[in-house]
């Protein structure tokens, strides 16, 4: 008794009993007993939690540049200098002064970590966690938490272009606040824009982010079947709040399909508030839009 009082005592007051694991037992995978695993991939922005970490665009003739939030950014890329509201507009792809220079690690010199100066994806994630949590928690959060704490493995596959590490501290922060149980059991983390990761996937440094997500899906499912082995009862899972992420997530998860047929391949959609599951097939997709208590449960049954 004395120990689970001194485990709470450290657990921010406005987390939900969910996130405490009161009551809660970790849950077997759906197909353990034959051994299949349940990979979970998760983009991070906006889907498992809300920052405030803007990305800017900037006018053709002035140069003048326009903050947007990223749902808004999410929501008009397609059309940034091509049509809409932001047609003058333009992605700016400088990694000191464009776009997405907030999306990147700076350049830190030792004195500077000495002094506790964090890297931007750190900063703003610990200054969500500072307002309720309704504001910050995205609508896969409960999923997250469903793998982080039953274990599952994790990927994160994200359009920011940190390295792999400051996502991984940023994550830590997480647990050390108590948001989270432990740290996620990690099959991969791909933050897509970072040069490294790029070059690792073989792939540009102009690749659309969309293509970028596909690739590191095909990488974090080979991964997979390299580390546990290939099995007829895995499934993977796929959630994001980008259409033009998620059409060519599908596109990919249906390719994967035909190659592992006795697989199975789930997205998640989150755009717009909805949350559906598209389950997969090589030459078709069938859609289920799910209730906020059936989320946990990203693939049906015990996930």
């Amino acid at each position: 008794m004395i120990s689970s009082i001194k485990n709470l005592r450290f657990r921010n007051k406005n987390q939900s009993q969910l996130d405490l694991g009161i009551e809660r037992k970790k849950e077997p995978d759906r197909n353990y007993m034959h051994g299949g695993r349940s990979f979970y991939f998760f983009d991070f922005d906006d889907n498992i939690a809300f920052l405030s970490t803007p990305s800017f665009i900037f006018h053709k003739e002035t140069g003048s540049e326009l903050s947007l939030s990223s749902g808004l950014f999410a929501q008009y890329s397609a059309d940034i200098g091509k049509r809409g509201i932001y047609k003058d507009y333009k992605i700016d792809y400088c990694e000191e002064r464009g776009t997405f220079r907030h999306f990147r690690d700076k350049d830190m010199k030792a004195l500077h970590r000495a002094m506790g100066r964090r890297q931007p994806f750190v900063r703003d994630l610990t200054a969500a966690l500072g307002h309720p949590e309704f504001h910050w928690k995205g609508p896969s959060w409960s999923c997250f938490y469903h793998a982080v704490f039953n274990e599952r493995p994790l990927s994160l596959i994200t359009a920011r272009g940190h390295h792999p590490e400051t996502v991984k501290e940023g994550i830590r922060v997480m647990v050390r606040k108590g948001y989270l149980p432990n740290e996620p059991n990690y099959l991969s983390i791909y933050p897509v824009s970072h040069p490294d990761v790029k070059r690792k996937m073989g792939l540009r440094f102009d690749t659309p982010i969309a293509q970028l997500k596909r690739a590191a899906i095909r990488a974090s499912v080979e991964k997979a079947l390299k580390t546990y082995g290939e099995n007829p009862y895995h499934r993977f899972g796929m959630s994001d709040d980008d259409p033009q992420n998620i059409r060519l997530i599908t596109e990919e998860m249906a390719h994967l399909k035909g190659r592992y047929p006795e697989m199975s391949f789930y997205v998640i959609e989150t755009h717009a508030g909805r949350f559906v599951k598209h389950e997969v097939f090589a030459d078709h997709v069938e859609d289920h839009e799910l209730e906020k208590e059936e989320q946990l449960r990203l693939f049906g049954g015990n996930s």
